[in-house]
């Protein structure tokens, strides 16, 4: 994260199924909407209520992208980190827009109310999926030792 940049973390609700896109060069672009809904306990009544919900438009970009179509869905709960991104725009009748978003860096499926299956995909500088980038030549975490890694 850049010096300056707004960090922001969502729990709430995907609003529909995410939109995967791709840009002219090849980069996939998930767009999708998080429903933000605060809640508090009220002691008179003896109920919690629920305050106003906020939507946040975010976008997730390139491989992210394309975990975020494939993983959620409408109505998954989620919890998202990213940056608030402001968007500047003149529309065809000359009308300055503005508008602000979040660009997800991570974004998960939130274990609070429900349990997840994760399939793990390792690619790229681990090298092809399944493979261990801890494993030694002797198979074990730490040359000549059988311990974990130190962190």
């Amino acid at each position: 994260m850049s010096f300056g940049e707004t960090p922001i973390t969502l729990v709430g609700n995907l609003t529909d199924d995410p939109e995967l896109k791709f840009t002219e060069g090849g980069a996939a672009l998930a767009k999708f909407t998080i429903a933000v809904t605060p809640r508090s306990f009220d002691r008179a009544a003896n109920q919690w209520k629920d305050g106003t919900t906020a939507f946040y438009r975010c976008a997730a970009w390139r491989t992210l992208a394309e975990h975020v179509a494939d993983s959620l869905s409408k109505g998954s709960r989620v919890v998202a980190a990213g940056r608030m991104r402001q968007h500047d725009w003149t529309t065809d009748q000359g009308e300055k827009r503005s508008m602000l978003a979040v660009e997800v860096d991570d974004i998960g499926a939130s274990v609070r109310f429900t349990t997840v299956t994760v399939n793990a995909k390792r690619t790229g500088q681990n090298g092809p999926a399944g493979t261990d980038p801890w494993a030694t030549a002797n198979g074990s975490a730490a040359a000549g030792s059988d311990a974990e890694p130190p962190f």
